[in-house]
């Protein structure tokens, strides 16, 4: 098989310190974090901005400085920021890619109700309509066309893989666009072998994928890709724990564990240039 190329989400943008203590929210402790994973073996650092208290940040200022800190740290690490985010315009959420020209950015690939349930207090902590129309989706990838950044395009469901193909049919996806199946997340499909499965047939031939499972399931379903050739994703963004059921310490450690599980099932890890190569990635900063 094709080597496989592991990504690591180092903060997210609802996960606290609060809740795990490794949590990196300044641009110094996200490169810092970027650093930890990429020795561990991770090729694309996922980033979501937070200001210096740990709430989300949207502003120019904080993308530059992460991106400026990664770089410093890790010169050749394929970056990707996101551009997810509830409750903000098409705008605000896209204002940082021209400037900062990321390798990659998160692309969503269709609307959904996006929400945080707990069954111990029957009560969500979070609940939200995440819009991702068609005509948002148009000015998100032309954005990302005009930067020059590669689509990481995450679907939540089986409809948002589907969405690709207008907007493909149109021109506006690069043909070495990324499939993130995005599986566990309350509104879109449950993180299950069997749908992660029947996620991997959607998708078109050729085409790179990989898996993001949120929770502890993500090793289960980590496994499962190694198997039918895909990627995945590791990181506290997604899940705090280790396979051992140990909280993780560090976004290294979590890479260092989806290393050891990808070594067991048969596969070799992409160095961060042998990723570049792959995805037709060149580094440009």
């Amino acid at each position: 098989m094709k080597k496989l190329i592991l990504s690591a989400a180092l903060t997210g943008a609802a996960t606290t310190r609060k809740q795990c203590e490794a949590i990196p929210y300044t641009p110094k402790e996200i490169a810092e974090e970027g650093r930890r994973a990429v020795e561990a073996g991770a090729s694309i650092l996922h980033i979501h901005a937070r200001e210096d208290n740990g709430v989300p940040s949207w502003r120019l200022e904080v993308f530059q400085a992460i991106k400026e800190e990664v770089r410093n740290l890790c010169p050749n690490v394929i970056i990707n920021f996101s551009t997810g985010a509830v409750g903000l315009s098409k705008e605000e959420r896209m204002n940082h890619i021209i400037p900062t020209a990321p390798d990659m950015a998160a692309f969503n690939m269709g609307s959904m109700n996006y929400a945080i349930y707990s069954k111990r207090s029957k009560q969500f902590h979070f609940e939200g309509v995440f819009e991702n129309s068609f005509s948002t989706m148009e000015y998100v990838v032309d954005v990302m066309n005009q930067a020059g950044t590669i689509p990481e395009m995450e679907c939540f469901d089986t409809g948002h893989i589907r969405n690709v193909e207008p907007l493909r049919d149109k021109g506006l996806i690069p043909d070495n666009a990324v499939y993130s199946l995005v599986m566990g997340v309350l509104g879109g499909i449950p993180a299950t072998t069997e749908n992660l499965i029947h996620q991997i047939k959607q998708v078109p031939e050729g085409a790179h994928w990989q898996t993001i499972a949120i929770s502890r399931k993500q090793w289960q379903l980590a496994a499962v890709a190694c198997t039918m050739g895909g990627s995945f994703r590791v990181g506290l963004e997604d899940n705090f724990y280790l396979p051992n059921g140990e909280m993780a310490k560090s976004n290294g450690e979590c890479v260092e564990w989806g290393v050891k599980l990808a070594r067991m099932m048969g596969r070799e890890i992409a160095t961060i240039d042998e990723a570049r190569t792959m995805l037709k990635i060149p580094l440009t900063d």
